[in-house]
C-alpha cells in the first residue's frame, strides 16, 4: 500500500482542471460508438475496450478490490503488472471514468513510458501536472491521476526521480504504473504502490469476449476458427481481437485454416506431419522434407519449434528422454531468438529427435 496514503475526495462529473495533458503524448483512446472512428477503419481493440469496471472480462477479484477502494475514496498508488492484453490499461481507464465522469481526460495525465522514459519527463511533465492544483466547482478539490503505461521501460534515474514525486504529491495525485515485467521496477517504487498481478486470461473469458465481438460485427466464424483464435491468443485479449480483425479483412468466412494462414503459424496438421518425419524418417530425409515445407508455406522455424515442443508432451516416451528432448528444443529456441542460422538450427532439431529415437529404441530393448 502506498506510504502515507490519504483518503480521496472526489467531486462530481462537472469538474474541470487547470492543467491539460499534452494531446500528443500517450495513447489516444477511441471510445466505443464514437462516429468519427466508426466503420471498418476503427480498430476493434479500441472499439470494444471495456468502458466500465463491470465490462472488464476477467480478474474479477482484482477489479472488485479496486472498485471497492475507488468507491470508498481510498484509492492508493497502483502497480499493475502481467503479460500484454490482460486488461491492465482498460481497468485503470475504467477507474478514471468512474472517478471523473465524461471529463476524465482533463483529470488524468496518460504517458507511454516506452516513448517518454527519461528523467526530464518526470521533472517536467509529471511534476508540473502533479503540482498544479485542480480547479473544481465543488466544495473540495479532486485528486488527479497519472497513468504511466509500460513503466518497466523507464530508466533507473527516472524511476528514482518518480519515487520522490510520488512522495511529495500524494495528497493531490494518485499514480498508476503499468508494466509487463515487475522485476524492472525498482523496489523503492514497488513499496510505494499496491501491486496487482494480471495473469493471462482463461480460454473461457477470451471465448466469451470474442463471441460478443463476433455477434456485434455479424461475422461468419466457424467453431474451429474460434478455437484457433483462442489457442493462438495464449490469454492475450488484444492479440485475439487483432487476429480476428485481420482474418476478417482477408477472408469473409473465418475458419481454422484462414486464421493460421493470416498469422503465419503452422497448422496443427502440418505440425503432426513434421513430428511424424522427425520421429520416423532418416536424418537427411527428415531435414529435406521439413525444410521444403518451411520454404513452401513461409513458416518460421521458431514457430515450428514451439509447436513441436507442445506436441512432444502428447507423445508417450520415458521421462528422461522427454526431459532431454524438451531441453534441447528450448536451447534451439533460445539460439533462434539471437538470430542464429535457420538451417543450422533445423539440423539441430532433427539431430535432437534422432538422439531421442535412439534412446527410445534402447529403452524398449532394455
Amino acid at each position: 500500500m502506498a506510504e502515507g496514503t490519504h483518503p480521496m475526495d472526489i467531486d462530481g462529473a462537472d469538474q474541470t482542471n487547470s492543467f491539460s495533458a499534452n494531446p500528443d503524448k500517450g495513447k489516444n483512446v477511441i471510445l466505443a460508438g464514437n462516429p468519427s472512428h466508426g466503420g471498418k477503419a476503427s480498430l476493434w481493440v479500441e472499439k470494444y475496450r471495456p468502458q466500465s469496471l463491470d465490462d472488464v472480462a476477467a480478474h474479477r477479484d482484482i477489479v472488485d478490490t479496486i472498485d471497492k477502494l475507488t468507491t470508498e475514496n481510498r484509492l492508493p498508488h497502483l502497480l499493475l503488472y502481467g503479460p500484454p492484453g490482460t486488461g491492465k490499461t482498460s481497468t485503470i481507464l475504467a477507474v478514471a471514468r468512474k472517478l471523473y465522469g465524461p471529463q476524465y481526460h482533463n483529470m488524468i495525465l496518460e504517458l507511454n513510458a516506452s516513448d517518454d522514459r527519461g528523467i526530464d519527463v518526470v521533472r517536467q511533465q509529471i511534476q508540473d501536472f502533479a503540482s498544479t492544483q485542480s480547479l473544481s466547482f465543488g466544495v473540495k478539490p479532486s485528486v488527479k491521476l497519472v497513468l504511466l503505461d509500460e513503466a518497466d521501460a523507464m530508466t533507473k534515474d527516472a524511476q528514482f526521480a518518480l519515487r520522490r514525486v510520488i512522495e511529495k504529491y500524494t495528497k493531490s495525485t494518485r499514480f498508476a504504473l503499468i508494466c509487463n515485467h515487475v522485476n524492472k521496477i525498482i523496489p523503492a517504487l514497488q513499496s510505494r504502490c499496491t501491486r496487482f498481478r494480471f495473469a493471462p486470461l482463461d480460454a473461457v473469458h477470451v471465448t466469451e469476449r470474442l463471441k460478443h465481438v463476433i455477434n456485434a460485427e455479424r461475422l461468419d466464424v466457424q467453431d474451429s476458427g474460434l478455437s484457433a483464435l483462442v489457442r493462438l491468443s495464449n490469454g492475450d485479449m488484444r492479440k485475439a481481437l487483432n487476429i480476428l480483425q485481420s482474418t476478417h479483412m482477408a477472408s469473409q468466412q473465418i475458419t481454422e485454416e484462414a486464421v493460421y494462414l493470416c498469422t503465419g503459424n503452422p497448422l496443427p496438421k502440418d505440425i503432426e506431419q513434421i513430428s511424424h518425419w522427425l520421429l520416423n524418417e532418416q536424418y537427411s530425409e527428415s531435414f529435406k522434407r521439413i525444410n521444403d515445407m518451411k520454404t513452401r508455406k513461409g513458416l518460421a522455424l521458431v514457430d515450428i519449434v514451439r509447436e513441436v515442443t507442445m506436441f512432444v508432451f502428447k507423445i508417450k516416451m520415458p521421462p528422461a528422454v522427454r526431459v532431454q528432448l524438451v531441453n534441447d528444443l528450448a536451447d534451439i529456441e533460445y539460439r533462434l531468438s539471437f538470430g542464429c542460422n535457420d538451417k543450422l538450427q533445423l539440423g539441430s532439431v532433427v539431430a535432437s529427435f534422432t538422439r531421442a529415437r535412439t534412446a527410445l529404441v534402447a529403452a524398449a530393448a532394455a
